[in-house]
């Protein structure tokens, strides 16, 4: 009994286990597909951070754009107020947006209508590729009118 038990158990051990294929052989199979598959997946990763990055510099000079046209809009706001807030709001917003200060953000107002534009260079994780941001946000000015 103890015999045909263990000759059983033997049986189901021999089935289960992973037969051997001809020419399964070789060894470190995995190690070669690792480096193969391993760039494309760390191209991969950077390309999403990459994206990212871009997505928070834009909105990050949305924001200091926003930020310019609720300080240009304001009832006889002086010139400039725009700018100035924009710019205050970039220094202390961190350097996902790089490069803004070179043309400066820009606030143009009419008796109607405010409009500021911030723009700049997001981060880059890849060296020596760069991508251009441009926001514009656009308010109604504060006035008086008749009713």
């Amino acid at each position: 009994m103890l015999r045909s038990l263990s000759a059983g158990w033997c049986r189901v051990v021999q089935a289960t286990r992973h037969p051997r294929l001809p020419g399964d052989r070789e060894r470190g199979g995995n190690p070669v597909e690792l480096a193969v598959a391993l760039p494309a997946i760390l191209l991969m990763i950077f390309a999403a951070i990459q994206v990212a990055a871009v997505f928070v510099a834009r909105s990050t000079a949305l924001n200091a754009a926003q930020s310019g046209v609720n300080a240009q809009r304001l009832h006889q706001a002086p010139e400039g107020a725009g700018e100035a807030r924009a710019a205050k709001f970039l220094e202390v917003a961190g350097d996902w947006l790089v490069d803004w200060d070179d043309p400066g953000p820009s606030c143009a107002a009419t008796a109607t209508d405010v409009t500021c534009t911030v723009t700049g260079r997001s981060l880059s994780v890849v060296p020596g590729v760069s991508f251009s941001v441009r926001q514009t946000a656009h308010g109604t000015a504060e006035r008086w009118t008749a009713p």
